[in-house]
């Protein structure tokens, strides 16, 4: 299989630092294709960095490094010499089916999407608890390591309250996902588990505020944040609203969607899921498990 060529122009003062490649157990699970084509992307850094922030006046962007999901990538060195990078640039590649030009295009939008939103702020962005408190949880890891996110909104008595801003929440969910990215060394684990109960979840709380907060922050997790999930669990989503896992459906990719599980109602059948997937004492009593929870 022949490579694609870059299709972006090379500058006369972009350069490369080559350093000798290191490797790591994610890396080392490449396939020939996928070390081959992340290299292409490795060496177009600076001209994805230029490409990035071409209409701004800030010069100095083209050159410092960016962070995306506690690694720091640096348009001025190969980064080669840390595999972490290759892990990050990987995710675009498979979520563009290893195009290369696809995928450059998708890591250069992200990129700038990133620096205009502020993404990695929101990390440590406070939010009220009387809107947001424990309704997005972390807890626990599943047998491959990977942090579980627990989002639970059917109990929440003012679930009006949080969807009633979108940008509020869609900054509080970016800043909660960016958290969770954070737990990950991206050696050994590359992406998180979530679970999505609904419990106590009425058709009163599907309201129209409710519906395009889930729409928006489908669309945004899909841009801007490729192959960071592993699962989703939809548990304890009453029958009378199963389209809602349905409803989904149109706004991600094929390969996003088989990762996503619509579960019953109760702790024996959701742990009847979760558990061979994730240890007794991982998983919450309320959803099956042996562990406290919260």
């Amino acid at each position: 299989m022949s490579e694609p060529a870059n299709t972006l122009t090379a500058s006369p003062t972009a350069t490369t630092t080559v350093l000798p490649q290191l490797s790591c157990p994610l890396t080392e699970k490449f396939t020939e294709t996928e070390t081959a084509r992340v290299h292409l992307l490795i060496t177009s850094l600076p001209l994805i960095f230029e490409e990035a922030f071409k209409d701004l006046p800030d010069q100095s962007l083209k050159t410092t490094p960016a962070d995306f999901w506690g690694v720091p990538i640096d348009p001025l060195k190969s980064a080669d010499h840390d595999p972490r990078v290759s892990v990050v640039l990987v995710k675009f590649l498979r979520a563009r089916n290893m195009d290369v030009d696809e995928a450059q295009a998708m890591f250069i939008k992200t990129l700038r999407w990133r620096y205009d939103y502020k993404a990695s702020e929101t990390a440590n962005e406070e939010f009220s608890d009387d809107v947001f408190g424990k309704t997005l949880i972390v807890f626990g890891k599943d047998k491959a390591g990977r942090p579980i996110s627990y989002n639970v909104y059917g109990r929440k008595d003012n679930s009006a309250a949080i969807f009633s801003d979108l940008d509020r929440f869609l900054r509080w969910r970016v800043g909660r996902m960016e958290e969770a990215l954070r737990l990950l060394d991206f050696r050994t684990v590359d992406c998180i588990t979530q679970v999505f109960d609904y419990d106590g979840l009425t058709m009163a709380s599907r309201d129209t505020n409710a519906k395009k907060a889930a729409t928006a922050a489908t669309k945004l997790f899909q841009d801007y944040y490729p192959e960071t999930l592993a699962k989703k669990y939809f548990v304890n989503v009453p029958a009378y609203m199963a389209w809602i896992f349905w409803a989904a459906k149109p706004f991600i990719s094929a390969a996003t969607f088989a990762k996503f599980q619509m579960v019953g109602k109760g702790p024996e059948i959701v742990g009847k899921a979760m558990l061979p997937h994730v240890d007794s004492s991982e998983l919450p009593k309320k959803y099956g498990g042996d562990a406290e929870g919260f």
